[in-house]
Order: structure tokens, then C-alpha cells, then sequence
């Protein structure tokens, strides 16, 4: 049977790389990378780092693929995600039956860890439901954008004995910061939504391309640093074309 490794490659440092990770590489036939466009083409690249640096079986080969844009939300968000799922779930089967033999391995290169908001097993588990082609899943922890942001703020992610939540920049702005936790984790935010946030003498953690080399770390008073990363972020993405960030937000003791 067709053996299917889900490997989380990390934050963005190759250095990120478990043993695991690099065993469960080298165990692959054929290794799939993403391409989601020239904006983006650094993520990319990072896999094929990663590859050239660790990859050490003769046999093994890379196989790119294009990942389809996600339309803008309207009016579902759920609807709108399910859709685009379905246009990669039709991409995964074709990968997994023309590139994967019958009793091969083949690996998806996952940024951070696969089970933190990626897609990639339940995308999987859509194509295993339709029947088309049968594989065996295996999934290798990676180090989270989450792991990378206290890291490089030094610093614990919850007070002795609390809770944090992890949560998105959407549902900040939909329910503002958790009346159960005094600490939030945000991702998956493009649109600054801790501007949202009314207590000002909130901290923020904040966090662009952790663990690579254009790494930017900014914290302090959310009302005297907001502005601050908003100007940051936007002359970074400006530059790139692309930024990733994420950043913790801490309600004063």
C-alpha cells in the first residue's frame, strides 16, 4: 500500500529539522512541494533547502505542484474554504496516484507542524473518503510559528497556572481577546486585528519570518507599539512580497 508522510518542517529555520523529520525525508520516493506563486516563492525554496540539505537517498526525487489561490470570502468563509479544499483535495489524489507507487513513500513538506492550522490532513483524509486511491498516513511533528515567537521573545507562553488560547486574527475581531485566558496566540492574521483590541495597556509579542534570517521581533504596550508594527509589517511585506507573523497578546496582572 501507498505510504503517505505528512512531515512538519518547522517555522522556517532548516534548522527547525527533527531527527524524525529527516529520517521520515529519506524514507520518501518522492517529495511534493507547493507552489503557491512568485510572491511566495521563498517558501518554496526553503523546501528545496531543506531538501538539498538533508536528502541523502539516491532514489528519492521532488515533484513541484501549484497550489490554487483561495478566493476572497463571500459570503461564506467556511464555504469559500471548503471549495478551495476541494480544488486541492483533486490535486492530491492526482499526486498520490500518478506519482506514488503501489507500495512507495511519498512526502508533503509542511511549514510549522501539521496539526496547528494547516490543511494538509484534512485534505488527505477528503481524498481518502472518496475511495480513488488508498494509502497509509503517517504525520512527523514540526516546530510551530508559536514554538519560534516565544523563543525568540524569550519568554514562557502562559503565566504560572493559566491558560492561553490560539486563536486567529478573525476571531479577535469577531469576539475580541478570551474571557478565560489572559494570554491569546494569533495567527493567521492579515489585517493587524489587534488593533481591535480595546485595553490598550494589553502586551503584544510580535513576530514577522521567525526563526529565518529576516526575523523581526517587536513587544511592548500594545497602545504605545501598535502603529510601530503596522508600519514594520507593511515596509516588510512591501519588500518580500509575502510576510508570515504572529504575535501574543498578554491582558496586564
Amino acid at each position: 500500500m501507498r505510504k503517505v508522510l505528512v512531515i512538519g518542517i518547522g517555522a522556517g529555520n532548516p534548522e527547525h529539522m527533527t531527527v524524525q523529520a529527516i529520517n521520515g525525508l529519506n524514507r520518501a520516493d518522492v517529495l511534493f512541494i507547493p507552489d503557491k506563486g512568485a510572491k511566495k516563492n521563498e517558501l518554496a525554496e526553503l523546501r528545496r533547502e531543506i531538501c538539498d540539505r538533508f536528502v541523502t537517498n539516491p532514489k528519492s526525487r521532488r515533484v513541484e505542484f501549484d497550489v490554487p489561490v483561495r478566493a476572497e470570502p463571500a459570503p461564506s468563509y467556511r464555504a469559500t474554504v471548503d471549495d478551495w479544499h476541494e480544488e486541492i483535495a483533486d490535486i492530491y489524489e492526482r499526486l498520490l496516484r500518478e506519482e506514488i507507487t503501489e507500495d512507495g513513500h511519498g512526502a508533503f513538506l509542511i511549514w510549522g507542524d501539521p496539526s496547528l492550522y494547516d490543511s494538509a490532513l484534512r485534505i488527505l483524509e477528503r481524498v481518502n473518503r472518496r475511495g480513488n486511491v488508498t494509502f497509509e498516513l503517517e504525520v512527523i511533528p514540526g516546530i510551530t510559528a508559536i514554538q519560534a515567537l516565544a523563543a525568540g521573545h524569550k519568554m514562557a507562553l502562559n503565566r504560572i497556572g493559566d491558560p492561553f488560547l490560539v486563536t486567529t486574527g478573525r476571531r479577535l475581531t469577531e469576539e475580541g481577546l478570551p474571557g478565560n485566558a489572559d494570554t491569546a496566540v494569533v495567527m493567521l492574521d492579515g489585517k493587524c486585528s489587534f488593533q481591535t483590541v480595546t485595553e490598550k495597556n494589553t502586551t503584544i509579542h510580535w513576530g514577522a519570518y521567525l526563526g529565518t534570517a529576516d526575523e523581526i521581533l517587536i513587544h511592548g504596550r500594545l497602545g504605545d507599539v501598535e502603529d510601530k508594527i503596522i508600519k514594520v509589517r507593511e515596509a516588510a511585506r512591501q519588500r518580500k512580497g509575502w510576510i508570515m507573523d504572529t504575535y501574543l497578546l498578554r491582558k496586564p496582572e
